[in-house]
């Protein structure tokens, strides 16, 4: 009896000892937050009243069709390193390929993980296009993930990223609220959104969110909450004058979402979120391709046609904004579990 007290009392020991060092390299964001801007000077207001904008979730390069995901009915937690590396590759061919894209909003990039092989993808990304700018916001900072137990995903670093060809004039990062209490919090995302202000020549500025809102919730609450904050920031902004742009990975439906024909052969099942209609006015432009999906369950390796598919990628436009086009790129989820969604977008008045 008293062997197996003295072994209860050792798990309590190292369990306490764990949380307590968890605790003490608690990533513990701002509300607010002024993100550091890296690379080359380059123009400081927008040359044209034309924009072309994509927004992708990488998957960290870990989330290409072989995979699938524990957090999402799956058994994997880490692909392969050749995987990982094949991912990478593709995902760095497909940025290069779009060159001409004038901001990237990317999400769910690694600078430090044990899932992506320790890759600084931030560095890598800004050394295939040395022709932007780059900002990243950390939104998932973990010194030690013990799940699975079998296969734990251990030390995870990672955030969003905003690629552009001008010099924003701030770059803020934005938190959104805590999506679970103590202890589970240790181990969760530290949700958040990225605020990047680029000048035009009326006098203005181009507003561009970076999103990527909470997955996994089960308070409709504390959707809502995170849709808030960037209502507000939205609104305001254009009441001000300005123009706003928010895309990203809002891990929900968009309102009134109806796949287009057989949706390019995949399978459609809706989202378990939907965005509200009243999340805007309803002059502004909630966009969407709905005939390609933007992403694809994680339950099951990718099999077309089988594995379930949905679009939970999409931009919002104020409504001093033109949408001149809107496609998601079938990419047949080779690299990653979302597919990149484009916009081509003119702002009225500018010139």
């Amino acid at each position: 009896m008293i062997v197996l007290l003295s072994f209860i009392g050792l798990i309590v020991l190292l369990i306490a000892g764990f949380l307590f060092w968890i605790s003490s390299n608690s990533y513990k964001p701002p509300k607010k937050e002024i993100l550091k801007l890296t690379h080359q000077q380059l123009p400081g207001f927008l040359l044209s009243n034309r924009l072309h904008l994509a927004s992708w979730n990488i998957g960290y390069a870990g989330l290409g069709k072989e995979m699938d995901f524990f957090y999402d009915g799956g058994k994997e937690t880490i692909a392969t390193a050749t995987q990982s590396d094949n991912y990478l590759k593709g995902i760095l061919n497909i940025l290069k390929k779009n060159e001409s894209i004038d901001i990237w909003l990317l999400q769910e990039v690694d600078k430090k993980a044990k899932r992506s092989y320790y890759k600084n993808e931030i560095e890598m990304i800004g050394k295939n296009l040395p022709a932007f700018n780059t900002v990243f916001a950390t939104n998932y900072k973990v010194p030690f993930i013990p799940f699975p137990v079998l296969q734990p995903m251990g030390e995870v670093e990672s955030g969003l990223m905003t690629m552009s060809v001008y010099s924003p004039k701030l770059n803020n990062r934005h938190a959104f609220p805590l999506i679970a209490v103590w202890p589970d919090s240790l181990f969760l995302p530290d949700r958040c959104f990225i605020e990047t202000r680029i000048a035009t020549r009326n006098g203005k500025e181009l507003i561009v969110i970076n999103t990527h809102n909470s997955a996994f919730i089960t308070d409709k609450k504390l959707m809502d909450k995170e849709l808030a904050l960037i209502r507000n920031l939205m609104m305001t902004e254009f009441l001000a004058g300005n123009y706003v742009v928010a895309g990203g990975d809002w891990n929900m439906n968009p309102y009134n979402f109806i796949p287009a024909g057989e949706f390019n052969g995949h399978r459609y099942v809706p989202s378990s979120l939907i965005m509200n209609k009243s999340f805007m006015p309803s002059n502004w432009q909630v966009v969407s391709d709905n005939k390609v999906p933007s992403n694809r369950f994680m339950d099951m390796p990718y099999e077309k046609g089988k594995t379930g598919t949905t679009t939970i990628d999409f931009f919002v436009l104020s409504p001093n904004i033109k949408l001149n086009k809107m496609i998601t790129v079938d990419l047949g989820f080779e690299f990653s579990d979302h597919n990149p969604v484009f916009i081509d977008i003119e702002l009225t008045g500018v010139y």
